[in-house]
């Protein structure tokens, strides 16, 4: 008899590739601590046989470089079924190199990409995959640039709440580090003549602000019935946010810069949010995300998804504690260009998974990606 062990059937991971476009923005851009007019997309292909798996980031060219040096010869010929061990083994191997920051951003595309390859390669949405806690995943508006005049802001707002029903929107406040306060305020009270009473306004201060500042635009947020307070001083300073969220009646929030876990049980142990905030393409892809939400549910809080809409919706739609996702102005411009499968926010929510298209359902434009490509 012969006594040769059979051949596994397991689905192993044959290739990890990256690519690299810079998209220019269509306006200069800048929120209370940044300005920019271009920005760069990392995608990663995870590759089975004939199956691929699209994952991608935001982030610095160098973040490709990482995943192909650091992170692919780590996943390579793992099965790729089992996507929670292949997050742990690159957390693992980059600990010399430093997890937070563009090596976090590599770890997390490639980690939406396996994702998206093993939902792929059972034929399933990737939210059937993960198990669905809703159909419909609701979204707000986010862009309103301190670059932006009172005419460019207007047109911005009218557009999701006029031309797409978004009854969410947010601008950004807190120019030139926090030295504009008389401009945010006038900013904020036109945001509110743009749409009215009964859209929701969010503002986002980007960590422009000191305390005192924080504190003192309370009058302003209330008097425009300002719901959300996005960074009003920095994300590190966890003794800030709370005594600005003890301060005002605006839900205060906080969390995009989260790379590790443990960022977001430190922010939650400090009480200094409302509403947790953590980023698929930084915190450690679908994986870590996905146990962020727990943690915020087990806070008796809700999870908002930051940038990358297309990337978050799956996800999003399997916790339970969603609030919504942000509709980035940007990030949306990039995505619609350049992938096939991007999702139609009309009436204010995302349906992920409705078509029945296997994993998040997003694949690669080439020829209208290829003009970007850098390196």
């Amino acid at each position: 008899m012969d006594a040769t062990p059979a051949r596994s059937t397991e689905p192993l991971l044959d290739e990890v590739t990256t690519a690299v476009y810079t998209v220019p923005t269509d306006e200069p851009e800048a929120d209370g601590t940044l300005s920019w007019d271009a920005t760069t997309l990392v995608v990663v292909h995870a590759h089975s046989g004939s199956t691929t798996g699209l994952g991608y980031t935001y982030g610095a060219p160098a973040t490709a470089r990482i995943a192909e040096d650091q992170l692919a010869p780590v996943v390579t010929g793992r099965c790729v079924l089992d996507v929670p061990a292949a997050n742990e083994a690159m957390s693992r191997a980059v600990r010399n190199a430093g997890r937070p920051g563009l090596v976090a951003g590599a770890v997390s595309a490639v980690d939406t990409a396996l994702w998206d390859l093993k939902a792929r390669l059972l034929g399933l949405p990737l939210v059937r995959l993960l198990g669905a806690s809703r159909t419909d995943v609701p979204v707000y508006g986010s862009g309103g640039f301190t670059t932006y005049d009172a005419q460019q802001q207007d047109h911005q707002l009218h557009r999701w709440t006029d031309g797409l029903g978004i009854p969410r929107v947010k601008i950004k406040i807190g120019g030139a580090w926090g030295t504009e306060e008389a401009r945010d305020r006038r900013r904020i009270a036109q945001a509110r003549r743009s749409i009215g009473g009964a859209a929701e306004l969010y503002v986002d201060a980007n960590g422009a602000y000191t305390r005192k500042q924080a504190v003192r635009l309370g009058d302003c947020l209330g008097e425009n019935h300002v719901t959300w307070f996005e960074e009003p001083v920095s994300s590190d300073d966890l003794t800030g946010l709370a005594q600005v969220r003890a301060a005002t009646t605006t839900d205060v929030t906080a969390g995009e810069y989260g790379y590790t876990l443990p960022y977001f049980w430190h922010m939650l142990s400090a009480q200094a949010v409302d509403c947790l905030q953590a980023d698929i393409t930084r915190c450690g892809g679908l994986t870590v995300w996905l146990r962020v939400a727990a943690l915020a549910q087990a806070a008796g809080l809700e999870i908002s998804g930051h940038c990358a809409p297309h990337l978050h919706a799956h996800a999003a739609a399997a916790v339970p504690n969603l609030r919504h996702l942000e509709w980035f102005h940007d990030h949306v411009r990039i995505e619609d260009r350049i992938f096939h499968g991007t999702l139609d926010p009309t009436g204010g929510t995302v349906r992920p998974g409705a078509d029945g298209a296997p994993g998040h359902g997003l694949s690669l434009r080439e020829a209208e990606a290829a003009p970007y490509r850098v390196g």
